[in-house]
């Protein structure tokens, strides 16, 4: 699925959408470039799972992780800095990724190896100087069952 977004605004209703129909032990990978909007995706879907929208979501970049806690427990990763998935793994992916919490992940693509077999992806990329193309895909049954609900509600929201 493919939806094409006029700002960060839309791009952050658009997360909040995908967080409504999302269950304890998801996972969202993002990917796109530097700028293409990962950390607006991942801010309107923490608030999209119950995170005050007054509480500032911001890129972990120098953490590597950040928590919340809304509806369910949320880690907010962001690879960036990492050099590969063992990375990940010495930092303890195991609880990360296969817990109850809600994981979304910046910069997936350097960890790719390390994230569950079943997650969405989700794929940002610039179109213009605020427009963006974003691309989701989900690996597992689970989550395609969720993918097709959420192109349902945005049908419904346009």
């Amino acid at each position: 699925m493919i939806i094409e977004s006029l700002g960060p605004e839309e791009t952050a209703a658009c997360a909040k959408t995908l967080a409504g129909l999302l269950g304890p032990g998801s996972c969202v990978a993002l990917y796109g470039e530097l700028a293409s909007g990962k950390t607006v995706f991942a801010a309107g879907l923490i608030h999209g799972l119950g995170v005050p929208e007054e509480v500032a979501v911001t890129s972990p970049t120098f953490v590597i992780v950040s928590e919340y806690r809304g509806r369910l427990p949320i880690h907010h990763v962001d690879a960036y800095r990492l050099s590969g998935a063992a990375e990940i793994v010495e930092i303890g992916s195991r609880e990360l990724f296969f817990d109850e919490a809600v994981s979304v992940v910046e910069w997936a693509d350097r960890i790719e190896r390390a994230l569950p077999d079943e997650r969405f992806e989700v794929v940002l990329t610039v179109t213009g100087r605020t427009t963006r193309r974003i691309s989701f895909r989900a690996t597992g049954a689970a989550c395609r069952d969720v993918l097709e609900a959420f192109g349902g509600r945005l049908s419904e929201a346009r």
